[in-house]
């Protein structure tokens, strides 16, 4: 029976050919320094060398990640756990210059076997079954590399392969500043290793395999790289096709190179001279009503599978990716002052978030890029820019972006702070001499180059940028926006640096970007600000629960304006009067619960403000930031645990498409549309509750908003402040359709005459009921009621729980978060996790502004 199905199997494979197959060496590896190590390369990848005494090594990953599983070192995410790490500027590279080895099966059969890396830092020499594999150095954090290793596998299958990493040169001096000395930035390479306003000092500075390493097989044909364009005109798309085709043999081969999109192929006959490696290019398609990708809020996210094939005597080598059908263009508006973007024609208003890397430490998942683009959808954002003191995002995350709707504005690798904008006292060199960073500027085009043919087929691209806060030398600028992105891409804008004039002009003349601290929110209203903001920020502390997670309980106390140094370790930003406003705080518990109603405020008035002068004042906002990568104090909707605070379900509010908001500034009833078609024949209305629940209507009213835009249904402020004057009060707005369904709900809490919020204090305690009951496997629909007559169920707070420990599942998505549930309503949200094989079914605990908390048992 074997030897049929095996018989089966050849002709299948006879008649149709095989694809590219690969697969990756992620598990395995062993580690050593390189001062515990005499022998050398040769005899290092010779399967009779004994590896008893070596380490397991995490690859993909960095020697830091390794010696932290292998417990060498303790959770430099901890507390003040990374002071006591070596730092490598003071213990040197020979401390973390380590050898990594891999044993495994590849048995010669014919094919062509190739050894590839997608990412090591920062240098390295490679060796299998004693011979070095590499004939020129491999350097540059930036630059996959593939070997053809076929002459030298093992005739026996068993293979062993050493590769000897060294660390970046120089590493810098963590001296505090932004990147430390700056001299980190001589490299091609993350940044932000030495140190930055909001992490400290990566100790190894990412040294190690941080990317994937594979084993590819092929026929004498490779096929890499192959490129895809869409072009959108109406209810037509045009695709253009090219790939890179290399014959490793000493004969000429000629053959057919295909593409098969929709059902549709296009074929082409080429002839690839002996050993000839060429770029072809296949004849266009035309698509009719083709299935668009759009960006989150405005559409679909459609992906086409694309094949794309060589073949040669019946046998082929393929490769398959997921294509968007999508255009981005660009315009100047002159109302702005700024670049406005289009998406297949659309005008999109930016709604963005700043992202530095998923894992400070290069621990990267798919899940956790997942979970990460997920949360900037459920944002409602519409874009994520890339730090250039990072990296060049891996493919996962832009398959996640993808999916999500992401739009990507990719920065490369250059920051004013490092690179020579301003004069620093804490840098080792002047700006002018910063300004010639990196050392190899071939070595920085040529990443650039790899890196542009890494991601460029993703449809979520849109933006690339030169460097944050600067543009590249000229020698680099120019050849990269001249020759190189024409070639290997020239279908998207490219920006030469984050503050470009390019991008906007305020109404003196310059861009630039920030505040970056916490703000008056009639501020975000009132103050006109750079007409496509590429960093503005505010706070961004977790609750208690997350406090936990990283900080000591002996350093779990009420930060003060000089904050205790753990808090200063992690870079805390002060909230000041902000928290103040609501009261002193008792505790630390006391303060986090305050801190997220600032947070939720903060976030919502940012966008809500933004928006509100949407294609008059603006085109985009990026907020500074939504995510960090490892366990800092500020800038963040998400803690490096994934857990949400309500940073991110206030952005969420203020980012809804279709809205309805309270202008802390005027006091005017506004909508803002971000959709394509008109909304007509709404209905606002307009409430207002004391802390006893007692209702007061301000407004009910038709109304419309046109497609794209905002506008300005009435004011309201007098009355406002009149029932708020005494204690504070809540406004409730809800615009619903012509059907009386529920399109936004907007909930705000509003201080007295002194601008306090004590009025909170003495609120009734809550009577809401919660009921939670399993939709289907991950998923729970949750149902909150409060009864007429009850006060305001104020701001809970809504956590999943594993149904044993009682801890937070995470991460988990909520349909919505710290909201609040008026007298005789019912308020129903579903929340969206992974559960675990075996895992109890969960728990839901409530708790509201008053301290009263529920938890209730999920039913079937």
């Amino acid at each position: 029976m074997k030897k049929r199905l095996l018989l089966v199997c050849c002709i299948l494979l006879s008649l149709t050919g095989f694809a590219q197959d690969q697969y990756e060496l992620n598990s395995g590896w062993l580690c050593k320094p390189r001062s515990q190590v005499s022998a050398g390369g040769q005899a290092l990848s010779s399967t009779s060398y004994p590896l008893n005494d070596w380490k397991k090594a995490r690859v993909p990953g960095t020697v830091l990640t390794t010696m932290l599983e292998n417990g060498d070192i303790p959770d430099p995410f901890y507390g003040m756990n990374n002071k006591r790490i070596p730092d490598i500027y003071d213990v040197g590279r020979e401390y973390y210059t380590y050898w990594f080895v891999k044993d495994f099966i590849e048995k010669p059969s014919g094919k062509q076997v190739w050894l590839k890396f997608r990412g090591i830092n920062y240098s390295c020499d490679i060796f299998l079954n004693g011979k070095q594999v590499n004939s020129s150095p491999y350097q540059g954090m930036f630059m996959r590399k593939e070997f053809n290793i076929t002459a030298l596998l093992s005739k026996t299958g068993r293979n062993r392969l050493a590769v000897i990493v060294h660390p970046p040169d120089p590493v810098g001096n963590p001296n505090g500043g932004q990147g430390g000395d700056g001299t980190i930035a001589k490299n091609v390479g993350t940044q932000y290793t030495a140190g930055w306003d909001w992490i400290r000092p990566i100790r190894d500075r990412n040294t190690g395999i941080w990317d994937k390493v594979y084993i590819t097989r092929t026929q004498d044909v490779h096929l890499t790289d192959p490129h895809v364009v869409t072009l959108v005109n109406g209810n037509t798309a045009t695709v253009k096709v090219s790939a890179d085709l290399q014959n490793t043999s000493s004969r000429s081969i000629n053959g057919i190179l295909s593409y098969t999109i929709a059902g549709r192929k296009v074929s082409k006959e080429v002839l690839l001279a002996s050993n000839q490696s060429t770029e072809l290019k296949l004849p266009d398609l035309l698509l009719k009503d083709p299935k668009l990708w759009w960006p989150a809020g405005y559409g679909d996210q459609s992906l086409y599978p694309l094949k794309v094939s060589f073949s040669h005597q019946g046998v082929s080598d393929s490769q398959t990716i997921k294509v968007g059908i999508r255009q981005i263009d660009t315009k100047w508006n002159a109302t702005t002052n700024s670049r406005e973007v289009y998406v297949n024609g659309k005008k999109i208003f930016i709604k963005g978030g700043n992202w530095i890397i998923s894992d400070a430490m290069l621990r990267f998942s798919n899940a956790r890029y997942d979970a990460e683009v997920r949360y900037h959808r459920d944002m409602n954002l519409n874009l994520i820019r890339v730090w250039g003191g990072a990296l060049v995002e891996r493919p996962e995350f832009y398959q996640a972006c993808d999916k999500y709707g992401m739009l990507v504005f990719q920065d490369l690798w250059m920051s004013g702070d490092c690179n020579g904008r301003w004069d620093d006292p804490k840098k080792l060199e002047s700006k002018e001499q910063r300004r010639k960073y990196p050392d190899d500027h071939q070595l920085w085009l040529a990443s650039a180059a790899d890196m542009i043919k890494m991601v460029r087929n993703h449809p979520s691209l849109a933006i690339w940028c030169g460097g944050n806060e600067i543009t590249p030398p000229d020698d680099i600028l120019k050849p990269l926006r001249d020759t190189i992105l024409p070639a290997l891409d020239g279908t998207r804008w490219f920006v030469d640096f984050s503050n470009s004039l390019e991008m906007s002009k305020n109404e003196k003349g310059i861009n630039g970007d920030g505040p970056y601290g916490i703000q008056p929110l009639a501020t975000f209203w009132d103050k006109r600000d750079y007409p496509f903001n590429s960093e503005v920020g505010s706070v961004g502390t977790g609750d208690m629960e997350s406090l936990r997670r990283f900080i000591p309980e002996a350093n779990l106390v009420v930060p003060q304006r000089k904050p205790d140094s753990v808090w200063d370790y992690h870079h805390y930003i002060a909230y000041d009067r902000f928290v103040d406003a609501y009261g002193k705080s008792a505790d630390l518990a006391d303060f986090t619960k305050k801190a997220q109603l600032v947070n939720y405020d903060q976030y919502r008035g940012l966008m809500e403000g933004y928006s509100s002068h949407m294609w008059d004042w603006y085109t985009g906002v990026i907020i500074w930031k939504t995510q960090n990568p490892w366990t800092a104090l500020r800038g963040q909707m998400y803690d490096y645990y994934l857990d949400p605070n309500a940073c991110l379900f206030g952005l969420r509010s203020g980012s809804e498409p279709l809205h309805v908001m309270y202008n802390a500034g005027n006091g005017a009833v506004m909508l803002v549309n971000n959709g394509f078609s008109a909304k007509q024949g709404l209905n606002l209305v307009v409430k207002s509750f004391d802390m006893q629940g007692k209702s007061t209507t301000l407004l009910e009213q038709a109304c419309d908003v046109a497609e794209t835009s905002h506008a300005t249904i009435t004011n309201i402020k007098q009355k406002v402040a009149e029932l708020s004057a005494k204690k504070g009060s809540f406004l409730s707005l809800q615009l619903l359709d012509g059907k009386k369904k529920l399109l936004s709900h907007n909930f705000y809490w509003l201080p007295d005459e002194q601008g306090m919020y004590t009025g909170l204090n003495e609120l009734p305690e809550s009577r809401l009921s919660i009921k939670a009951k399993k939709i289907k496997s991950g998923q729970i629909r949750v149902t909150f009621t409060n009864p007429s007559g009850a006060a305001v169920s104020f701001f809970n707070r809504v956590s999943l729980l594993n149904g044993k420990t009682l801890q937070r599942i995470l991460p988990v998505f909520y349909q919505d978060n710290y909201f609040s549930v008026e007298p005789g309503t019912t308020k129903i949200i579903t929340i969206d996790y992974n559960p675990k094989v075996g895992e109890p079914m969960p728990n839901i605990r409530s708790e509201d502004h008053r301290g009263r908390v529920q938890t209730v048992i999920v039913t079937q």
